[in-house]
């Protein structure tokens, strides 16, 4: 067991695995809503949109989490915008604002002549993880997730059926407006397990491995969150032994725990409705 508790000693990695833990946990819950709304594009559109808001409130002098919350979020307006105002389809006012936005950023890094470390931005820095940003993210999160249980009837049916929603009076907008906030939030504080580029990994990747093996919202969400945290947890150790960069390690063992639901899952797997199949076949 000395290979499990050796990372411990060290106050670095506890402070990681507890940020790996921490979103772990929520960041999954946040991105099923995306998964089952199929707008999994979206979070890789914010991930990338709140580059320009970093770069300014780092240059201004003030925490950077709010330039990248009020960048991203102007990012989601100005897709509902487009949206609403034209014919243009979702899939391709989003691709311009990924594109946009993540051009605009690298832009400002340069001119403003930025000292962001655009590695850790774009790749994550987990073992460089303070208490205080331990703090931040524990408050963020058990916010996000205090909402989605208080608000989750309501969610639960805009997500489903957003025209019936509207029917019976919901306020969509305000419902929106809310998703996309705890949508924002779960991706600026995911940034620093992950980077900006791998954060939708760890968002969506547990959440579509849940998909293939519940069938309940809620029930993937909580699954979701399992996994995610597992796959934090290993990603940071097998980045520690391997000495792997931390975040593509985390990514990648979200990636394999995919792929064994892909192929193993008991009602969807491949590999399991072949067998399932070839029994039945010799029954």
């Amino acid at each position: 067991m000395d290979w499990l508790t050796l990372p411990i000693n060290y106050e670095f990695m506890r402070h990681a695995l507890l940020m790996g833990l921490l979103v772990g946990l929520f960041s999954p819950v946040v991105g099923c809503y995306l998964v089952v709304q199929r707008i999994t594009l979206l979070g890789d559109v914010i991930a990338h949109a709140v580059l320009p808001g970093l770069a300014i409130a780092n240059f201004a002098g003030f925490d950077i989490l709010i330039g990248a919350f009020v960048s991203g979020m102007l990012s989601t307006g100005f897709i509902a915008w487009v949206k609403e105002q034209s014919r243009v389809k979702l899939d391709s006012v989003m691709a311009l604002t990924f594109a946009s936005f993540f051009a605009l950023g690298v832009t400002l890094l340069t001119v403003l002549r930025n000292r962001v470390d655009l590695d850790s931005l774009l790749f994550g820095d987990i073992l460089s993880t303070t208490p205080t940003e331990l703090w931040r993210t524990g408050i963020t999160g058990a916010v996000v997730l205090g909402l989605v249980l208080l608000f989750y009837r309501p969610l639960l049916f805009y997500t489903f059926d957003p025209a019936g929603a509207e029917a019976v009076g919901l306020p969509i907008r305000l419902i929106n407006f809310g998703l996309m906030a705890g949508i924002t939030l779960t991706i600026i504080v995911g940034m620093q397990a992950v980077g900006v580029i791998l954060v939708i990994s760890l968002m969506v990747g547990p959440s579509i491995t849940a998909y293939l093996l519940v069938n309940q919202l809620h029930s993937m969400m909580a699954l979701g969150a399992v996994i995610g945290a597992i796959a934090s947890l290993s990603g940071i150790y097998v980045s520690y032994y391997l000495d792997l960069p931390s975040g593509p390690a985390i990514s990648l063992v979200v990636f394999t725990f995919f792929i064994l639901a892909l192929l193993l899952s008991p009602s969807q797997g491949i590999l399991s409705r072949h067998l399932s199949r070839q029994l039945k076949g010799k029954l």
